[in-house]
């Protein structure tokens, strides 16, 4: 088969298949009477045997290495074939993301394409003082992308460059909750925490609502920290954690006074005081319970006084003194 039709067949082009053959890696069996390069069956099968290598990503001198030695083994080669590709990859997400951040800050020239770019570029740095002075910047010729900030806030391990950037995500008025929400459910507690953090800083119902999502966190810190600005925003549904958190002594006063926001300004006095009065009878820790009778005297009098009258004659006599000056002092 002439050169002309194996480059139809096969999809190669007759100058690629020349070169092939300067380079000796599929050299046709035969020339015509004319000179021409004559192709066997055993040579076409080659052919495709070397394409097939190369959609593999091995360069040509591999392949000729390959084929020229049935024994050669693909272990290693594929292995590095594999972390080459892996790196590229990663290359062109990191590609990707960056145009991607260009793109959702809606720039209206090159200027503003080159000011997100050097802030990504800042962002990048390994030295956490350039990654803080990229942050503080003033953006003189507009806002910064807030989705940017979100994502490499739950990358940032250090806690200045940390703060920074939350301080510069509230400044941007509550945009990023969506990158932040899904920092949550990264299986990393440090970057739930980082996203629970920066929720806390932003206003609106959509903030409130990934807060309020955190309230299942396994991780106690992510779960306390989600509680507290739950709570202060007027979410009954922290209410359990936040008398847990009285128990444990963990921001036990914290957490007493925002049991005390909701009793009085959010309409959950009910579930507050059944709250406290769960744990009470559920503890025979002698500090817990003389936090939880601090935390009832919080509460307005008409809700905790016929229960702190009782813990007045608590069986425990460190409670009962508790109770008793706290009853005296209402």
């Amino acid at each position: 088969m002439l050169i002309g039709e194996v480059a139809r067949r096969s999809g190669v082009s007759t100058r690629m298949l020349r070169h092939y053959d300067s380079l000796g890696l599929v050299r046709p069996t035969g020339r015509t009477v004319g000179g021409y390069r004559e192709y066997s069956e055993a040579d076409i099968r080659r052919i495709f045997h070397v394409e097939g290598l190369r959609s593999l990503g091995l360069s040509l001198r591999q392949i000729g290495t390959a084929l020229a030695d049935a024994d050669f083994p693909p272990s290693a080669l594929v292995g590095d074939l594999i972390r080459r590709t892996e790196d590229r990859l990663r290359r062109e997400q990191e590609l990707l993301e960056r145009l991607r951040a260009i793109d959702a800050s809606a720039p209206d020239g090159w200027p503003d394409v080159l000011r997100v770019v050097e802030l990504l570029h800042g962002l990048d740095s390994p030295h956490p003082a350039h990654r803080q002075q990229a942050v503080l910047a003033p953006a003189e010729d507009g806002p910064v992308p807030a989705d940017v900030l979100a994502k490499a806030l739950l990358a940032e391990a250090d806690p200045n460059v940390a703060g920074a950037l939350r301080w510069a995500l509230a400044r941007a008025g509550g945009d990023g909750v969506a990158s932040l929400a899904a920092g949550l459910r990264s299986p990393d507690a440090g970057v739930r925490l980082r996203a629970v953090l920066a929720l806390i800083e932003l206003p609106g119902d959509e903030a409130a609502s990934a807060l309020e999502g955190a309230l299942g966190d396994p991780d106690p810190s992510v779960r306390r920290r989600a509680a507290l600005a739950t709570g202060s925003r007027g979410g009954s549904a922290a209410v359990p954690i936040l008398a847990g958190m009285v128990v444990e002594g963990t921001n036990d006063v914290e957490a007493a006074e925002v049991l005390s926001s909701l009793a009085t300004e959010h309409g959950c006095a009910d579930q507050v005081m059944t709250a406290l009065a769960g744990e009470l009878a559920g503890t025979g820790d002698s500090a817990a319970r003389i936090r939880l009778t601090q935390a009832l005297a919080e509460l307005p009098p008409s809700l905790a006084h016929d229960v702190l009258r009782e813990l007045a004659h608590d069986d425990d006599p460190a409670v009962a003194r508790v109770a008793a000056a706290l009853v005296a002092l209402r």
